[in-house]
């Protein structure tokens, strides 16, 4: 059950929030509300890839791993044009990999793709396109050479699946340091509570006024394994799907999950 969260510094407008169900990309859809404009994102950064993302069309449902529409469909504004596979693997935490690994993909930095597993081990592309593969044995994961070489997308997301099965909210908590401060807080990030289960949010841009306070667009994947979606801010409708963060707020309360306490951290290979 998720508890509201009051906030101190909610944003007071008397003009409808905008949202132009036109446009493809989160950037151009979502305007921030009176006063605030979007931050400014570094050219090929992380930050600028994910503010660039393209959407469905409005009206889109939020569909599981078999394409069939989740139970809740009143939590979402806009769905990222992603495919989620065909197995219920790319869930909470996925869903950060997934856009980060596709990010490295699209940029060709294809030897910086690696995550750790729960267990700690660590995998690479570099090396399963050069053969290496798992299996498992007792609940334990050992690596082989198959001999097997394909430097192809479609191996890379065999690849993602695995990092999917093997990795999850702890392993991406300890491969991220903690965010101290607000304004240090940057596209890309992401909420995180680990655990079996645990949750994460990734923060999807960023909008700051003349006074330097910001809000922010937030996205998730769930279980099962579905669309990752934007979501509304049902705790403070005025603002929706903005939402306000504090790095030292004994809780946040997003759409469909309360992170009791407050822990927003970053990929350490973004630092």
């Amino acid at each position: 059950m998720c508890v509201q969260l009051v906030f101190s510094q909610v944003t007071e407008t008397t003009e409808p929030l905008l949202v132009d169900l036109k446009k493809s990309k989160i950037i151009t859809r979502f305007t921030p509300p009176k006063g605030y404009f979007w931050m400014k994102e570094q050219p090929g950064s992380f930050g600028e890839y994910l503010v660039n993302f393209p959407l469905h069309p409005p009206g889109f449902p939020v569909r599981d791993y078999r394409m069939v529409p989740v139970k809740t469909q009143d939590r979402h504004m806009a769905l990222l044009k992603i495919d989620v596979g065909e197995k219920d693997l790319q869930q909470c935490a996925d869903a950060w990999m997934r856009l980060y690994a596709e990010y490295l993909w699209s940029q060709k930095r294809f030897d910086e793709i690696g995550f750790e597993f729960t267990s700690g081990q660590f995998f690479a592309w570099k090396d399963y396109k050069n053969g290496i593969r798992t299996k498992e044995s007792k609940k334990k994961v050992s690596f082989y050479d198959s001999g097997v070489v394909n430097e192809s997308y479609t191996a890379f997301r065999d690849y993602l699946n695995i990092i999917f099965l093997y990795a999850g909210t702890i392993s991406l908590d300890r491969e991220a340091v903690p965010v101290t401060q607000n304004s240090d807080i940057k596209t890309g990030d992401f909420i995180i509570k680990p655990g079996s289960p645990g949750h994460s949010v990734i923060i999807m841009g960023i909008a700051t006024n003349n006074a330097g306070r910001r809000l922010y667009l937030l996205a998730e994947s769930f279980m099962p394994a579905q669309d990752i979606h934007i979501l509304k801010n049902t705790a403070h409708p005025e603002l929706s799907p903005w939402y306000e963060l504090d790095v030292n707020a004994p809780k946040t309360v997003t759409a469909k999950y309360t992170f009791s306490p407050t822990s927003i951290k970053r990929f350490r290979a973004l630092k």
